[in-house]
């Protein structure tokens, strides 16, 4: 008998999730990369510069020597009793070291731990996130996943019951939260962020959107904020925030605080307030507002995408529920001991006095000024070029401009069934090496078309970026032009 697992006759599901900050344009670049090593002469350009997805340390940025100081020692635990050891590692490290290995099981990092990760470590972000907001946190509510990603997972296996059960989500949202909707079998309800003002998030087209799926028989389970965004780099103002948890209490929504990127703000204006730190100031506790919050170590000026840590906070939810998110965790027995691990680092870095507190600011501060300055001259590039426009880059690692293509690139696209945001983008890549996302990827204002642009790139090749894209978009313009 033929094989019978066919495109027609997988989960369709599967079919319907889109992801694609990994998608086509990045392929293609893949392909080119290769096709560059085989034969260095076939493009006018010599590498590929990706500016695709949120991927610092493969783009050069350095890890934090205190954080990989520990893991080290922790992973090799036999190094700590070599008199070596002291002048290689910093005092401070040999000591996080010991004291995070003597909360391990059998101080073995190859182990299994309890399936909401490792309790020191947990109590260790507890105590974090308490320093932080001000008001106090469990390590019980504390779920330690690959990643956010499984976090986010885990909530939409917990609340989506078939397709008329919907989730309100940011557009332009991170394409995760339409992937995981579609795969849990839920339904995306779209919200717009206001780009006039600079993607503001205004409650009024929250109710508007709540109002429209319940009409449609949508039972709106929670609402998604990214905040600082992606892909929009804008930072909620405290007050607005206020709005939103007043908003989700009163509809009964579970709120999803999206919150990796709370070390990436820019601009001095602009605070990350955390959604949990807002909603208790208000006087809501846990008995008024369910609440969880995501954080992970492959963002912030860490940039640790490869070790998949995370965790999240789950609060106000009963522990009749509390024992099925459990049991959600347990299928996955634990996340990684190397994550957890960097969790608790990432919240609990060196203080006033370690060893390495000097260096480590020095190390944070440097990536986090860099950062500013990428994404200060990419914006100020992009509004020089003609019909883009782009907003003030307030935080996380992203650029979203929007770009007004002519009449005749948009026919030229429709000509080659490709959205028009994709013609630019690939036509780009081919001529440039530059690898930026399409905007239909995440989600835009039917009729407008944008890309997302990382700020990643070390900071010496920034000028190349921005000379290749540059006379690339002036010959796009004067060869599409009415």
């Amino acid at each position: 008998m033929a094989p019978q697992v066919t495109v027609d006759s997988i989960n369709p599901k599967v079919i319907e999730c889109q992801y694609a900050v990994r998608g086509e344009i990045v392929i293609l670049a893949q392909k080119l990369q290769q096709e560059i090593q085989a034969k260095p002469e076939a493009y006018p350009f010599q590498e590929i510069l990706y500016c695709n997805i949120g991927n610092p340390q493969s783009l050069g940025q350095k890890s934090i020597t205190f954080f990989r100081e520990v893991l080290a020692l922790c992973d090799h635990p036999a190094i700590l009793a070599k008199s070596e050891t002291q002048a290689l590692f910093s005092a401070d490290s040999i000591e996080r070291a010991r004291k995070i290995l003597d909360q391990i099981p059998g101080r073995a990092t190859g182990a299994y731990s309890h399936s909401q990760g490792i309790k020191g470590l947990r109590d260790t972000i507890a105590a974090a996130i308490e320093a932080r907001d001000g008001f106090p946190a469990d390590p019980n509510d504390i779920f330690m996943t690959d990643g956010a990603s499984p976090a986010v997972h885990m909530m939409m296996q917990l609340l989506i019951r078939s397709e008329k059960d919907g989730i309100l989500c940011p557009i332009p949202q991170y394409p995760l939260y339409s992937a995981s909707i579609a795969l849990h079998g839920g339904t995306l309800v779209p919200y717009y962020l206001d780009e006039a003002t600079g993607w503001g998030l205004e409650v009024s087209e929250l109710k508007k959107q709540l109002q429209e799926a319940k009409s449609n028989g949508i039972t709106v389970r929670a609402l998604v904020v990214i905040n600082p965004g992606n892909p929009t780099g804008q930072v909620l103002a405290e007050e607005n925030q206020k709005a939103i948890v007043e908003f989700c209490k009163e509809e009964g929504l579970v709120l999803l605080a999206d919150e990796v990127y709370q070390e990436n703000v820019y601009v001095p204006e602009k605070k990350f307030h955390s959604f949990k730190k807002v909603a208790r100031s208000m006087g809501y506790s846990e008995k008024d507002i369910h609440l969880v919050s995501f954080q992970s170590v492959s963002k912030g000026y860490y940039g640790e995408c490869g070790k998949r840590g995370g965790y999240m906070e789950v609060t106000g939810f009963g522990a009749d529920v509390r024992e099925h998110i459990y049991k959600l965790a347990s299928v996955n027995l634990c996340s990684n001991i190397t994550g957890q691990i960097l969790a608790s680092l990432v919240m609990s870095p060196p203080k006033v006095g370690d060893k390495s507190y000097e260096s480590y600011i020095a190390e944070r501060d440097g990536i986090l000024s860099s950062l500013a300055r990428r994404a200060k001259t990419l914006e100020d590039a992009f509004n020089k070029l003609e019909g883009i426009t782009c907003n003030k880059a307030e935080g996380a690692m992203y650029l979203f401009p929007r770009i007004n293509l002519p009449k005749k690139a948009i026919k030229a696209a429709e000509e080659v069934k490709t959205a028009p945001d994709l013609f630019y983008c690939r036509r780009l890549l081919n001529e440039t090496g530059i690898v930026f996302v399409p905007g239909s990827g995440f989600g835009q204002v039917p009729g407008t078309w944008h890309f997302r642009c990382t700020i990643l790139p070390q900071e010496e090749k920034i000028p190349a970026i921005v000379t290749r894209l540059t006379d690339f978009h002036k010959r796009f313009m004067d060869e599409f032009r009415e």
